[in-house]
């Protein structure tokens, strides 16, 4: 299986605002509905997100549309086509002056 930075971004799909107990089952179990999934990885530290992908990416965008906003596992979850780029830079900080006298 291939990691998650490496999958096709025209059938990725993100979902965000999971809970921590968010289970891969279930995940698959509401995802699986919109067509077949190629793979769905959880994140486990920090929890709170996840990553699937379909085999075609007109079922990416269906379940986007269909999901996003429902209840999966415990809450609201937000769904959207992955952007690819993580979310994680530090790139938008300016350094400020070291000391102000």
């Amino acid at each position: 299986m291939s990691r998650y930075r490496e999958w096709d971004l025209s059938c990725k799909v993100y979902v965000g605002n999971l809970g921590s107990s968010a289970s891969k089952h279930e995940i698959e179990s509401a995802f699986s509905k919109f067509g077949p999934l190629r793979n769905v990885w959880v994140a486990r530290n920090p929890p709170g997100f996840a990553f699937v992908e379909f085999e075609d990416p007109r079922d990416a965008e269906d379940a986007v549309r269909g999901l996003d906003g429902t209840r999966c596992c415990g809450t609201r979850v937000r769904v959207e086509m992955s952007s690819g780029r993580s979310r994680r830079g530090g790139g938008g900080r300016r350094p400020g002056p070291r000391y102000s006298r």
